[in-house]
């Protein structure tokens, strides 16, 4: 309880935070001189009506947005976009943003888990800009931090893990992640939206060795099954012969099918075997 209080705590400011951002985001004033220049570019533009007309309609795609700055201050609090929109040729300038989701690998790290065994491990984020704004304004270029970023989390949270966790939970391990690049990304108006690990590499002698212990262990649980079969044809034999004994006649037929038996597979040689009642009167003469 007492961690989803601080997690959502934690969401709140960040919320505050980005809402105090926008909020101060086409608060300053342009001040006189300012507004004698947009005055001025105005005035420029329609006195050349319809020439500067190409020079003040601009395009973007459905998936851009464009973040205006009017000499050096972002002009709204909302990006422009999709379609057409028109900027003063002379004042104006603007950063187009791409809202498609990004992918890409983490490179391969050299890890050290909590069990001190190093391993090799690279995956695959998922991202996407959720705020143009406040990705132009508050970093210099989101995706290559979102880049480093992953690989150093990438470190942090494996490093707290074993190797028994590495492999056997990589789904809370891709969670744990998530959570904590969409936490540090939020700032910069980023969306993590998902994060996978794609291949742990093991030392090749921890490889032998783990696939030593499962071949040893494949091994004692085949001896045990060969052992429980043993112990309960035993116990099949010994109430056959108490049902045998009870009934002379039936070692004779059971003579006789063990004789059908190797007769049909066309051996040379013939086992005949004897009563031991024959043989031990034979014996007394």
């Amino acid at each position: 309880m007492e961690m989803d209080s601080e997690i959502e705590s934690g969401r709140k400011r960040r919320v505050n935070s980005k809402d105090d951002l926008i909020a101060d985001v086409g608060s300053g004033s342009l001040g006189c001189c300012g507004w004698l220049i947009v005055i001025l570019s105005g005035l420029f533009v329609f006195s050349l009506f319809p020439f500067t007309i190409w020079f003040c309609i601009k395009i973007v795609q459905e998936y851009e947005r464009a973040v205006i700055f009017r000499l050096g201050r972002i002009t709204d609090r909302k990006a422009k976009g999709p379609g057409i929109f028109f900027v003063l040729p002379c004042t104006d300038s603007f950063v187009k943003v791409d809202l498609r989701t990004v992918s890409f690998d983490i490179p391969p790290q050299e890890i050290l888990t909590k069990d001190s065994v190093t391993v090799c491990v690279d995956g695959v984020v998922y991202f996407r800009v959720s705020d143009p704004i406040s990705s132009v304004a508050n970093v210099s270029n989101a995706d290559f931090s979102t880049r480093l970023l992953a690989q150093t989390t990438l470190r942090n949270v494996l490093g707290t893990k074993n190797l028994a966790e590495l492999l056997s939970d990589r789904e809370g391990i891709s969670h744990s992640m998530q959570a904590s690049l969409d936490e540090a990304t939020d700032p910069w108006g980023i969306k993590v939206e998902r994060v996978e690990i794609k291949d742990v590499k093991l030392p090749h002698q921890l490889q032998r060795a783990m696939a030593a212990e499962a071949e040893a262990t494949r091994e004692a649980r085949a001896k045990v099954i060969a052992a429980e079969g043993e112990m309960n044809a035993s116990r099949a034999l010994k109430e056959a012969s108490l049902v045998i004994a009870e009934s002379p006649s039936g070692l004779q037929l059971r003579y006789l099918q063990t004789l059908t038996t190797i007769a049909a597979e066309k051996n040379s040689t013939i086992i005949f075997p004897l009563p031991m009642d024959v043989i031990s009167h034979f014996m007394k003469k």
